[in-house]
């Protein structure tokens, strides 16, 4: 395992793959602990050398890109969607000659198409996913966690050609290479920031104007603190404490500290910020209050559709 830190090891890595026909990639980012999602990781493997890239120790992927867009080279990638929204966020990376083995398990009606389960039913080795909702963003990596990312990608050579094989054994790797080239062509912008993103949150549909308003200032004020930290909002408070506070709009502690679903430990946390969104809510004139927009209506049966 070579890792690159510094711009002279991503220069010696690019060198050293670039005559490679086939690369496996993969991401790690910090989304379920920061709140800013970029990425820190970025392993690459061929089918002798595995490589991982501190992508917050370098500066850029200078090197690497035209590896991902050589259609020389092919791409592998497992459940390759969020990663190249990823790394087209983050550094402008496009892919080429994408093979993704989800996609060519899907195909095949494999029934569990995770990395882990294809892998031990292909090559007989168990992976060990302990360290899914790792914090990538960590310094120093621990030796562990670095093994643990090797391994989303030393497979994916030999994964590839075993579903390779089997997919044009049925007459169907011209289906997945159809799939391949729509996943890889697909735009992938940076969404836009959500002013109605609270609108969305579970368990919310029977919500008054008043309680959505409650639930308005506790989502942007729970957005804020949590953008500021750079941790997830989920561990300022969880969707479910917001949605119960809006829910009974409590207006003293007392009341907070009688809420269904708000523990004692987040309610002595932020007492003055839950009652202030209560209170700022309940101030509203009634035509300031949030409603909740009525969808598209469903379109009419279509006879001819369904005889088609």
């Amino acid at each position: 395992m070579h890792y690159v830190k510094d711009a002279a090891g991503l220069r010696r890595m690019a060198a050293e793959l670039k005559d490679a026909p086939l690369i496996a990639v993969d991401t790690e980012a910090a989304g379920y602990h920061r709140y800013h999602d970029r990425i820190c990781l970025v392993q690459l493997s061929d089918r002798s050398r595995n490589y991982l890239i501190d992508t917050l120790a370098v500066t850029g992927l200078d090197g690497v890109g035209p590896l991902l867009q050589d259609p020389a080279v092919e791409t592998v990638f497992h459940d390759a969607d969020y990663d190249l929204r990823l790394l087209a966020r983050d550094f402008g990376g496009r892919v080429r000659n994408l093979v993704d083995t989800m996609l060519a398990a899907q195909l095949l009606g494999v029934p569990a198409f995770g990395l882990g389960a294809l892998v031990e039913k292909y090559l007989g080795v168990t992976m060990d996913k302990k360290h899914q909702r790792a914090d990538w963003a960590q310094r120093p990596l621990p030796p562990d966690l670095l093994e643990y990312a090797v391994d989303d990608t030393r497979y994916l050579p030999n994964l590839r050609d075993r579903l390779h094989a089997e997919l044009a054994r049925r007459g169907r790797w011209h289906w997945a290479e159809e799939e391949f080239r729509l996943r890889e062509a697909a735009t992938r912008e940076s969404p836009a920031a959500d002013g109605d993103a609270y609108l969305k949150l579970k368990n919310t549909r029977d919500l008054t104007p008043r309680q959505l308003a409650a639930l308005r200032a506790l989502h942007a004020w729970r957005e804020g603190l949590a953008r500021k930290r750079d941790i997830a909002p989920f561990r300022v408070a969880g969707n479910d404490v917001l949605v119960a506070i809006a829910r009974a709009l409590p207006q003293d502690r007392t009341a907070l500290a009688d809420t269904p679903d708000v523990p004692a430990s987040i309610a002595d946390r932020y007492p003055a910020e839950f009652l202030g969104a209560v209170a700022e809510a309940l101030s509203l004139p009634a035509d300031q209050l949030p409603t909740r927009k009525r969808g598209p209506a469903r379109p009419l049966p279509d006879p001819e559709f369904d005889r088609l």
